[in-house]
């Protein structure tokens, strides 16, 4: 069975927990670790509550660094809260000092499991996470586009009335306004999106995947569901051994950077990347994530 730490308990942490709780999993203990320690005794008392009538018999509980030391899986959701008015990369010096003191007391307790990261920008946090904590790059995880697909395979659903489990399409790139859509490896069942949506058509779905969090964030403040249930899907391919394909933040050697494309993961983590065949001007999107990603790595002071 598997041990998780969340370090950070606001909205995308407790998401990920309760959501965690509502799934069969090999998750048996989970610790929550939170600047407020009333808070997490609060939310702890008040998940365990629920655990009469869920699937899943999980032990909750308050913990600390040390509690670390044994587990498979630390989630880093701590981090400043993106505003209205704010993307992404506008929090990267906020978000930097906040995990460099995270990352190095983790590693202090002798932590051997696999790092993920969803504290935003999550490209470049997963990047911070990596360099401080020395680990393999595989056992270092950012949720990368994951939500992206998620929110297109949802929308191309919605459009064509067809189960998002049968849409086989990727955002990939920086998770951020650079990301966008490979249309030309892009299905449904068998067939290619073209056979079920026009240009406008595609081009409006990338705009509302690119939108979706700003729209959320506008109206109720933060997104949190969404990020919550990659992050199970993200835990459960690790601690069942899956090779599944997810659209997580993982390393790319030749630019020495984390960004989104679909690798496959499984016990040792990020095993390995899927090739994805672009179009010259696909080619020339996912160079812009890289650029972007770069410009923003030479502005953090590891």
């Amino acid at each position: 069975m598997g041990k998780v730490v969340i370090i950070g308990c606001g909205n995308v942490g407790m998401s990920y927990a309760y959501a965690l709780l509502n799934q069969k999993s090999k998750v048996s203990e989970l610790v929550l670790i939170d600047l407020d320690k009333k808070k997490i005794e609060g939310e702890v008392m008040d998940l365990s509550h629920c655990l009469a009538f869920l699937p899943s018999k999980i032990k909750v509980k308050v913990g600390d660094y040390e509690d670390c030391r044994d587990a498979d899986i630390v989630m880093i959701a701590a981090g400043a809260k993106q505003e209205d008015n704010e993307t992404r990369m506008d929090l990267i010096s906020k978000n930097c000092v906040i995990l460099k003191g995270i990352v190095g007391e983790v590693v202090k307790s002798g932590f051997k499991g696999i790092f993920v990261v969803a504290t935003n920008p999550v490209d470049i946090m997963t990047y911070v996470t990596w360099k401080i904590s020395g680990f393999d790059y595989k056992r270092v995880i950012g949720t990368g586009t994951s939500l992206d697909t998620a929110r297109l395979r949802y929308l191309i659903g919605q459009r064509i009335n067809i189960d998002t489990k049968n849409i086989h399409a990727y955002v990939i790139g920086e998770h951020g306004d650079s990301e966008f859509v490979p249309w030309s490896g892009a299905n449904v069942g068998l067939q290619n999106i073209d056979n079920f949506l026009n240009k406008d058509e595609l081009e409006e779905v990338c705009r509302e995947v690119r939108e979706a969090a700003y729209e959320i964030i506008k109206r109720k403040g933060n997104t949190s569901y969404g990020i919550g249930v990659c992050l199970v899907r993200i835990t459960n391919a690790i601690l069942n051994d899956e090779n599944s394909i997810i659209t997580v933040s993982s390393y790319d050697e030749e630019n020495d950077i984390f960004m989104g494309l679909p690798s496959v993961l499984n016990r040792n983590g990020a095993e390995r990347r899927i090739y994805v065949e672009l179009s010259e001007e696909e080619t020339e999107k996912l160079q812009n994530s890289v650029d972007i990603l770069k410009e923003a790595k030479a502005k953090i002071n590891l």
